[in-house]
């Protein structure tokens, strides 16, 4: 391997280059358009003359609906150009449509293709896990997880433990939900600044009904909603209570506490009192007549656009009153190893690049330096990154998410087709289906969990 003090040296060069580059991709799959000139200056840095030589042993098959290399003129990932300069290795590709992935991946494998690495996606976990992934803990020292570079993740990752191992290790959080708001509306009605009050620690359910209410009653003879977007996930999880708990033995139905029943009503009541915009948007509604837009964080940028006078901030979805921690929904972005590949060294090697462009200072500098360039002001990223910090917010994880369609499914947006935890998320803030109640709710979702918990037992 080569020497940490050259890693070093390709990081300081990296940052230095990225911080000049425009970035024209989305960073949720991994790639990015940092500049060509960063994959030459990164190889001089390591070696002093080119790139390490290729390894063998540090080459990987992927499997995904997205390829890890430069595609349509970009130029490499930062991770990417740290795993071939300094290690030497390499990513080979292998396209499979999302719906297809497993089919592909049996297929391949049974042809005696190898596949070594898989992207995490919350449907895998636990559901795949026994029968197409190894664990990662015998591969922590080529991770580094004794270097500091994962001390800021270590209780996300213990969320991941699944019988005592290490399956999903997290090397960053991303697509945080966020509610974003209008400053210049909220002065013109005589409402408090909620990313102020999250700072003051007081930004909670009660402040955040009070402004909607006061919103509408300040204008109560014309359209006027509190809220639109997506957020049933987010009040959801902001209780902190997973509809399936884990002791890191067996899993247990959890829908009956008390805080899942609270956010079930904090939803009925916002849509009780017509606070709620069901009518579907792609950014902040530039005609005011909505307070809050929810939806990660890829809308801030076309909600900008669209509102160039608004001046437009984020927060968080609110916490329970009186809690001690804020908890909020996002993206835990990772890679997994397939079960059976003699390649767990390239894989976790691989992975600490992804942590080191995550937690190196300089990169992060350098990365936001790219997003301004995307209609990010400074502000709104300090303040998404700040989200996303497990120190300021505790991430949610709900096992319930990775146990198949019965838990976790679309069901094409129909109440008796979609899963357990879309219906939680959904069915008191829509209306329209056959139960209306939070303890008819919970009746018809109990015992669909406790089946479908029973099967990993």
């Amino acid at each position: 391997m080569i020497h940490s003090k050259k890693m070093t040296a390709a990081i300081a060069v990296l940052a230095a280059f990225l911080s000049s580059a425009v970035s024209c991709s989305h960073d949720t799959v991994g790639k990015a358009d940092q500049g060509t000139e960063v994959q030459e200056t990164t190889a001089q840095a390591v070696t002093g003359s080119g790139k390490a030589s290729p390894n063998k042993d540090m080459e990987i098959t992927w499997l995904a609906d997205y390829d890890l290399n430069p595609v349509n003129g970009n130029s490499r990932s930062t991770a990417l150009a740290l795993f071939e300069d300094v290690y030497g290795g390499k990513i080979n590709y292998i396209n499979a449509q999302h719906k297809d992935r497993f089919n592909v991946l049996d297929s391949k494998i049974a042809a005696g293709e190898g596949i070594d690495m898989f992207p995490y996606e919350e449907d895998v976990f636990p559901q795949e896990v026994d029968k197409r992934f190894d664990s990662l803990d015998p591969y922590y020292e080529d991770m580094g997880m004794n270097e500091g570079i994962w001390d800021e993740m270590s209780d996300v990752i213990k969320s991941f433990e699944y019988k005592g191992q290490h399956y999903v290790i997290p090397y960053a959080l991303s697509e945080p939900f966020v509610l974003t708001y209008s400053r210049k509306l909220m002065q013109s009605e005589g409402i408090d600044d909620p990313y102020t009050l999250y700072k003051a620690g007081n930004w909670n359910w009660d402040t955040f009904m009070q402004m909607m209410d006061k919103f509408r009653a300040n204008q109560h003879d014309a359209p006027r909603y509190g809220i639109n977007g997506w957020f049933g996930q987010a009040a959801l999880q902001s209780t902190g209570a997973p509809v399936v708990k884990y002791d890191g033995t067996k899993f247990t139905n959890n829908i009956n506490d008390p805080k899942i029943e609270k956010a079930e009503n904090l939803m009925h009541d916002i849509a009780a009192k017509g606070l709620y915009n069901s009518k579907w948007k792609e950014e902040f509604p530039a005609d005011f007549s909505t307070l809050f837009y929810a939806m990660t964080d890829w809308a801030l940028g076309d909600s900008n656009k669209a509102n160039p006078e608004a001046d437009l901030m984020v927060v968080p979805f609110p916490k329970v009153p009186d809690a001690d921690k804020y908890y909020g929904s996002c993206k835990f972005n990772a890679r997994m190893l397939i079960k059976g590949s003699p390649k767990g060294e390239a894989v976790a090697t691989y992975i600490k690049c992804e942590r080191l462009v995550a937690a190196d200072e300089k990169l992060k500098a350098a990365a936001k330096d790219a997003a301004l360039k995307r209609n990010i002001t400074a502000e709104q990223y300090d303040a998404i990154q700040e989200f996303l910090s497990p120190a300021n917010i505790a991430p949610a994880f709900d096992f319930g998410y990775g146990m198949g369609d019965k838990m976790h499914g679309a069901g094409n947006y129909n109440y008796e087709t979609r899963g357990v935890i879309d219906n939680l998320t959904s069915v008191l803030l829509e209306g329209g289906a056959p139960v209306d109640s939070w303890e008819a709710l919970r009746s018809a979702m109990s015992g669909i969990i406790d089946s479908e918990i029973a099967k990993y037992q």
